[in-house]
């Protein structure tokens, strides 16, 4: 049997033969399995011969021990069908991946742990990552090129450079790999400016650079690290995301990016980053925090060279035309059908409040100090903590402490004031007058932990210290951990009040299942599930106004839509369209 090799050199080696790499980058676990084939038919026929992908920790052990490869998460499945294309497969599997992704794919039962230190060579990290790898590489090991598979490298890390300099971190991070099955190449990933490479880079390891313009002087930057081996850009960004409270979605100027991607190819190998961007489904959008938190919307779209939904763009075709200049462009039949669907305006059924539903939703737990989701085993979603105002005559003062990242507060079931990132610093001038019988509600809302610089250590969620009520610590709260992971639960005969969080289920009657975007517009804040699926986030402060439902999440017949809103602002209907609007 003839065994395969992908060597670094001067070059790129397949069996001793140069190649050049072009490469794509599409996050399997932002995508429905149902249309992996159809986006790496459209990676393939554009020109590219590798697709590159992360992988997410936190999403393949969402609890310790616990893993899942199924579904959107089957890797095994997406490097096979990569593979059985003619694609090869770069790998990241980094503990920590970036990719504007909930806490970086850092799983968040991490911070559960006191004094735990991230990214470095602190044993207890390093522990829990090698259990983690010991799984994940019995699944990587057999896909890799010399054992028949397409993977041909994977990266040490992720732009390592940019968070610390601990090389005894990286080289416990290399040997793990190693030891855990990896037999090809290994590379590293960093920006080309400033400490970045050299923080990053390991002896042996090909450092490759994260870039999108300037292309030549960038890689002469690279050529100064990487010892006489190949020059590649591992990021090479064709777009960039966005952010709740953009005025509108971010774009790229089409002719640099085709400017960018000629030269990069003349100079260098390249993955664009991203072919396809994707969802952040669900809770898993990341944030960034420079001077105030910058939370992700749900759409992942990227201005890549696919949209969010899968079509080929003019960025596509471009770039299809440019590629062809350094290779022959295979004749490869895309063979899905995918249709979009307008299936009209839909009207509420049911409907029930939130602080009606809790005992139905979630266990109650006791404490004298409330705790944050972590400490309670909660990763995503919101948590409600409530306590009776016993002592307080009137709420004068209050202020949260250790909170993150946004709350709505209640006295008595009414709304009182809502806090949002650094408000949650400052004390609140309140005038309430408190009955006998008065009792506080905090809604917390996690809102994505932060993906990326040194905050990566301060992201428990909820309240991680106290509330300070007219100048006091205000203690005995009962907490209730809403994941929203078993929304079958709620009961909707009992009862809902106007203007507060509350629960609305809809009814959608499918011929034919197809891609269609579900319109938030005159809604407040909240998220939203069709059967029992969470579709991700919506906030009327834009950019995003839908949210996009691939066909094989619908079913012939009756489908049930639930939506949560936190703010009571609703209409009594839902408008399910067939074209996006990201803003």
């Amino acid at each position: 049997m003839t065994v395969n090799k992908f060597e670094i050199r001067d070059q790129f080696y397949y069996n001793d033969r140069a190649v050049k790499i072009i490469s794509g980058g599409m996050h399997y676990f932002r995508i429905v399995p149902e249309y992996w084939r159809d986006r790496l038919e459209k990676l393939k026929a554009m020109g590219c011969n590798t697709v590159e992908t992360y992988v997410p920790w936190n999403m393949h052990e969402p609890h310790k021990g616990e893993f899942c490869f199924q579904g959107m998460l089957n890797i095994k499945e997406f490097v096979e069908l990569a593979g059985e294309l003619g694609l090869w497969v770069i790998i990241r599997p980094s503990p920590y991946i970036c990719a504007e992704w909930e806490f970086g794919g850092l799983p968040a039962w991490l911070l559960k742990e006191e004094g735990m230190r991230l990214r470095c060579s602190y044993e207890p990290f390093l522990k829990h990552v090698e259990d983690y790898y010991k799984v994940l590489f019995e699944i990587l090991s057999p896909l890799q090129l010399p054992y028949g598979g397409p993977i041909i490298m994977m990266q040490v890390e992720n732009e390592y450079g940019y968070y610390g300099d601990d090389t005894a971190y990286m080289e416990s991070l290399k040997q793990m790999m190693l030891d855990k099955g990896c037999v090809v190449p290994l590379v590293t990933s960093d920006g080309p400016w400033g400490d970045a490479i050299e923080c990053g880079k390991l002896p042996g390891v090909l450092p490759t650079g994260n870039f999108g313009s300037k292309m030549k002087e960038q890689f002469e930057i690279l050529k100064e690290h990487t010892e006489g081996g190949p020059l590649m850009c591992m990021e090479f960004w064709v777009g960039w995301f966005d952010h709740w409270g953009l005025d509108k979605h971010l774009t790229s100027d089409l002719a640099k990016n085709c400017s960018n991607l000629e030269d990069g190819l003349k100079y260098g190998n390249i993955n664009i980053y991203m072919f396809i961007g994707g969802t952040n489904f669900g809770f898993m959008n990341g944030s960034n925090y420079y001077d105030q938190l910058a939370a992700d919307v749900t759409s992942y779209d990227y201005d890549a060279v696919l949209t969010e939904w899968g079509d080929i763009t003019p960025k596509y075709l471009a770039f299809q035309e440019i590629i062809g200049k350094f290779v022959e462009l295979p004749k490869l039949p895309i063979t899905a059908s995918i249709t979009k669907k307008a299936y009209g305006e839909i009207l509420i059924r049911d409907r029930v409040g939130l602080f009606e539903a809790l005992e139905d939703l979630s266990v109650p737990v006791d404490d004298i100090h409330p705790l944050s989701m972590e400490k309670l085993g909660q990763n995503y979603g919101y948590i409600l903590y409530h306590s009776a105002l016993k002592k307080e005559q009137n709420l004068e003062k209050l202020r949260l402490w250790g909170a993150n990242d946004r709350a709505n507060i209640f006295v008595d079931g009414e709304p009182i004031i809502t806090l949002y990132d650094r408000e949650l610093l400052e004390e609140h001038q309140i005038e309430h007058k408190l009955k006998e019988d008065s009792h506080i509600s905090i809604l917390m809302e996690n809102m994505g932990r932060v993906n990326f610089g040194p905050l990566l250590e301060k992201q428990r969620k909820g309240i991680d210290h106290c509330v300070q009520l007219n100048g006091h610590m205000h203690m005995n709260w009962t907490h209730y951990c809403l994941p929203l992971d078993n929304l079958e639960k709620l009961d909707y005969s009992k009862g809902w009040s106007k203007g507060k969080p509350s629960f609305y289920r809809f009814e959608l009657e499918v011929d034919e299942a197809a891609d269609t975007f579900l319109g938030m517009e005159g809604w407040g804040k909240g998220c939203a599930f069709i059967n029992g699926f969470n579709l991700g986030r919506y906030w009327d402060i834009g950019p995003q106004k839908r949210l996009y439902i691939p066909a094989p999440l619908l079913k012939q017949g009756k489908n049930e839509i639930i939506i949560f809103e936190t703010e009571g602002r609703i209409r009594e209907s839902l408008v399910l369209y067939d074209e996006a609007d990201i803003g």
